[in-house]
């Protein structure tokens, strides 16, 4: 993960919107935050874990986190963080939390946003779920990422299950988890052999000798159904021939009964022929005539109704014309004179205006009046606040003379100050190369005990081994030769006439040798050599005494060497710093006189920022009464412009009056004005309104009396019209009454009779063609069937006879076929059973595999195993940084339970814990470790970079460990690492390029700088 920019606002000590551009640091490579104590550096860590995870180190849930981290002044808290994850997509994590306006301590919850960047815009994600945009938990992001206070060396003292749950998240191990997996598979497998097994069960009956007895029946079966079979057909041919001559007959006499029934109702469809016929002949004469003539009748009822109506309303328009007519005549004589009323009506408007104008003039002369007594005393306290400032001026410049440059004492102090870590690092320099020479003493002294020459004592010692080794050899073969002969004279102490030599055989003895005792000196030279043995080790251990001491002895030569390089560097220092005191108001030996100096300049400057202040604050009153001032002459400046305009408007006014007079009206008030204006502009409106609105009707009324007139025409023509048509149409029923030689009251009878031509015609044709059709039916059967005749009884005994057979053949033909099936369903049953069985085979063999398999990654064994792995290679990473940490004297290894110890090599290479190392050495092994466990997931990852960021540790180091720590971090530029450090040593902050400063401002909250 890269970081791009965090913006923080109201979070802890972040009073005000802070932003970090991230990029700008990142290039560096190594870049650092640095600040007083409490000033906010560690809260930047804080906020990035939280805009991720939601999480902090410092607070949990129920440390109701919300109102603890919300600034105490600040409503409003938001965390917006911008970032590259690993497969290098670019996201944004924002968190807000809001105060209760009503309740102080009442924070909401924060709501949580996750976007990422896609086509130049930032597209909201469906989850807030950061372990896996990031891919780490909350707690291996603490470990390998962002490491905040008090956790640096938590990976170190991590328990063996906790390492190897974190190993496995970050590696990727679940993968060789496999025991989940091989269990499903084995519970699969079983299930699988129990039911195969329970299928073969009913299959235990299913063989061949089964099947061979089946086939050999059913061929029995089928000859037995082919003999019944041939009776069947023989008798089926004759059935079939006598059942076609019954159903003939049959046939026969139904259609001859249906006929019958057809010629009775024969009679009745003519007679339904004819009234249709007759029905449809005068329908199509007579309906559109008589149809013609209601409708006429109907017409001319409505249009002399309408007729009617119509002079009704000419009249009423006609009296409503005359009456607008008489009102118009009434109301000439007041419209004519409304110009006049009019003017008349302008100028008492004019005259109001006036009169309103002269009673502001009045109060504008008041407010003058006033506003200049408000000037004279403002000019007074002006004079009194000048003299004010006057009197602190001259104070602040008797004081100035006695304060001293504040860059000379920044400078000076700083001086001190470095002289000061000077003489410390010194001290401790002596101290540490006094502690070395020491060292080198006691090492001397053990090799002095030891009596050796260094030169030469392994050409001494090996000598004096090879010395030891002969004398032994002789002794071993003296021992043997006595061995020997004691053996011998055993053996003649044994032999006896008569008995066979065990040697030669021989029975006979006749000079038997005599041995005296060995048994003493064979025990003297045992126990020689056995102190020959004593010897040769007593030598191999002074060998290995010699050796350690040397090894120490030039150990402690390089350290030793090392701190006087160390010593005469600071020496070297202190002298150039010296040289570098330039201060004549000073003296370099004399820091306390430097102090007193120093602070008193300081209550100089105190007392004069003091007088400033109040020169300020009286200012500030000046100002402010100037502008009140000017404020005051503005005010009278636009009273009297108003005053003079509004003169100017009523001389206006004046002019502009036409019949009226001003002088008539200067003793009334506006009131009364207003009355009588009032009461002239209201006769005015009513009279041009009235006036106006009579036009109007008159227009509107004389062109609708024109309308219903011409409305009224046009009705009689129609009249005329409809009466005419009615004359046409009763000629033309009678023309068609006497064609058809018939009368008005027989055609409404016929007419009445409501007959469906078109439904009556086709159950007419409908009829014809049954009738005719069954009648040629009859005549053909009967030709048919002239030469035969049919016995009833005979075609009785054919059909009984018929029926057995076909019961016969059909319990046949199902013998036959029930054989079959059973003879088909047995060789699928064996074939199914033979399958079974080779899959038995192949799951029982399966089973015995995942057997071994479930052993394999029982209890997760195969991801510990994995595990312990990837920790010896990450112990061995750590080591290439520890071993330069510690000069070669410390070692980080895993025991047989996977914990990590610690090799000590200035104590003969003895393991002990790592609970035991001092803090600065924790934070030497913690750091290589991170690093190692960090370019660890950068490689897994397989990304360009990777970021780590470090929030302790530096103040446990001295001058020389803080260097080479630097120096490992500075390397890490080389390896495309990033790098970030929190801190307040103030040699890290001298030395790191690139950095941000955290400052905290007591009315501002924590301010961010980039130095």
């Amino acid at each position: 993960m890269i970081p791009i920019q965090l913006t923080l606002e109201g979070i802890y000590s972040y009073q005000e919107r802070q932003k970090i551009d991230f990029e700008h640091l990142t290039e560096a490579g190594l870049f650092g935050i640095f600040g007083n104590v409490g000033s906010g550096k560690s809260s930047i860590l804080e906020a990035i874990s939280f805009a991720l995870y939601g999480e902090t180190e410092r607070l949990n849930a129920r440390d109701r986190r919300a109102y603890n981290m919300m600034n105490l002044k600040s409503n409003r808290s938001y965390i917006e963080f911008d970032f590259i994850n690993s497969e290098n997509k670019k996201y944004r994590a924002t968190r807000e939390f809001k105060r209760n306006s009503k309740n102080f301590e009442d924070v909401k919850t924060p709501s949580v946003t996750f976007y990422e960047w896609k086509n130049e815009n930032w597209i909201p994600i469906d989850h807030s779920n950061a372990e896996q945009i990031v891919g780490l938990s909350y707690a291996n992001f603490k470990r390998t990422i962002i490491i905040p206070q008090g956790q640096f060396k938590e990976f170190l003292e991590l328990g063996a299950a906790d390492r190897t749950n974190m190993m496995k998240e970050i590696f990727g191990l679940q993968r060789y988890d496999l025991q989940s997996n091989v269990s499903l598979i084995n519970a699969k497998t079983r299930s699988e052999l129990d039911q195969l097994e329970g299928q073969l069960k009913g299959f235990e009956e299913v063989n061949e000798e089964q099947i061979a007895s089946l086939k050999e029946n059913l061929n029995q079966e089928q000859e037995k159904f082919q003999v019944i079979l041939k009776q069947f057909r023989e008798t089926e041919n004759i059935y079939s021939r006598l059942k076609s001559l019954k159903e003939d007959f049959e046939v026969l006499e139904e259609k001859k009964a249906h006929f019958q029934k057809l010629s009775e109702q024969k009679e009745h469809v003519d007679i339904l022929e004819t009234k249709t016929l007759r029905y449809d002949r005068f329908s199509r004469i007579f309906k559109p005539l008589f149809s013609e003539k209601n409708k006429l009748a109907k017409e001319i009822e409505e249009q002399a109704r309408h007729k009617e109506n119509q002079l009704i309303i000419v009249k009423a328009t006609e009296l409503q014309f005359g009456n607008l007519k008489n009102r118009l005549a009434a109301i000439q004589p007041q419209y004519e004179v409304l110009h006049q009323s009019k003017i008349q009506e302008n100028d008492l408007g004019l005259i109001l205006q006036m009169i309103k104008v002269s009673d502001e003039i009045k109060t504008l002369k008041e407010r003058t009046e006033k506003g200049y007594q408000k000037v004279t005393e403002v000019q007074a306290v002006q004079k009194q606040i000048q003299e004010k400032i006057e009197e602190l001026s001259k104070k602040s410049e008797v004081l100035k003379p006695g304060k001293i440059d504040p860059g000379l004492l920044v400078n000076a102090g700083n001086w001190f100050l470095e002289q000061k870590k000077f003489k410390e690092n010194l001290s401790i320099q002596i101290k540490k190369t006094e502690a070395k020479k020491n060292e080198m003493v006691i090492i001397s002294n053990e090799l002095e005990v030891l009596k050796i020459n260094i030169e030469t004592f392994k050409d001494d010692f090996r000598i004096q081994a090879e010395n030891l080794k002969n004398q032994k050899k002789l002794l071993s073969d003296k021992r043997n030769q006595l061995e020997v002969q004691q053996k011998l004279s055993h053996f003649a102490s044994e032999l006896h006439d008569g008995e066979a030599c065990p040697l030669c055989g021989s029975v006979e003895h006749p000079n038997i040798v005599e041995y005296h005792d060995v048994t003493s000196e064979l025990h003297d030279i045992q126990e020689q050599m056995d102190q020959l043995d004593l010897q040769k080790e007593h030598i191999q251990k002074q060998i290995s005494e010699a050796e350690k001491l040397l090894d120490r002895k030039k150990i402690f030569e390089e350290q030793l060497k090392y701190e006087e390089g160390q010593l005469k560097q600071i020496q070297i220092e202190i002298e150039k710093h010296l040289k570098n005191f330039i201060w004549k108001e000073f003296n370099a030996d004399h820091e306390a006189d430097f102090e007193e100096k120093r602070q008193h300049s300081f209550n100089i400057e105190k007392q004069i920022e003091e007088l400033n202040m109040q020169i300020a604050a009286e200012q500030k009153n000046l100002e402010k009464e100037r502008s009140n001032l000017d404020s005051y002459n503005k005010a009278l400046e636009k009273f009297r412009l108003e005053e003079a305009k509004k003169e100017e408007q009523i001389k206006t006014n004046e002019a502009n009056l036409k019949i009226l007079e001003w002088k008539n009206y200067t003793g009334k008030t506006v009131q009364e004005v207003e009355e009588i204006f009032h009461k002239l502009s209201e006769s005015n409106r009513e009279t041009e309104q009235n006036y106006q609105q009579l036009i109007k009707e008159e227009k509107e009324i004389s062109p609708k009396l024109a309308e219903q007139k011409t409305i009224v025409s046009q009705l009689e023509k129609r009249i005329s019209e409809l009466e005419k048509e009615i004359t046409d149409n009763r000629f033309s029923i009678e023309t068609a009454l006497d064609e058809q030689q018939s009368d008005e009251h027989k055609v409404f009878e016929i007419l009445e009779e409501e007959i469906d031509v078109q439904e009556a015609k086709d159950l007419i044709q409908e009829f014809k063609i049954k009738f005719q059709t069954l009648k040629n039916s009859i005549s053909e059967l009967e030709h048919k069937l002239k030469d035969f005749t049919f016995n009833r009884e005979e075609f009785s005994l054919v059909e009984s006879h018929f029926t057995s057979l076909e019961t016969d053949v059909k319990t046949a033909n199902d013998t036959v076929v029930k054989i079959t099936s059973e003879i088909e369903r047995l060789e699928n049953e064996f074939k199914k059973k033979e399958d079974l069985l080779k899959h038995l085979s192949q799951l029982q063999k399966r089973a015995e595999n995942l057997k071994i398999m479930t052993n394999l990654f029982k209890g997760a064994g195969f991801v510990q195993y994995v595990s312990s792995i990837y920790l010896r290679q990450l112990c061995d990473h750590a080591n290439v940084r520890f071993h330069r940490m510690t000069r070669n004297q410390l070692s980080l290894q895993l025991n047989d339970n996977n914990e990590f110890e610690i090799i000590d090599y200035l104590n003969e290479g003895r393991s002990r814990s790592v609970k035991t190392l001092s803090g600065g050495q924790a934070f030497q092994v913690s750091l290589s470790l991170a690093l190692a466990l960090a370019e660890s997931v950068q490689s897994n990852a397989k990304a360009e970079k990777n970021f780590f960021f470090i929030d302790e540790g530096f103040g446990t180091q001295d001058l020389e460990s803080v260097n080479i720590v630097f120096e490992t971090l500075v390397n890490l530029q080389k390896e495309n690492r990033i790098v970030g450090i929190i801190s307040h040593v103030e040699e890290l902050k001298e030395k790191i390029p690139v950095s941000l400063n955290i400052i905290k401002d007591e009315e501002k909250g924590s301010q961010i700088e980039i130095i």
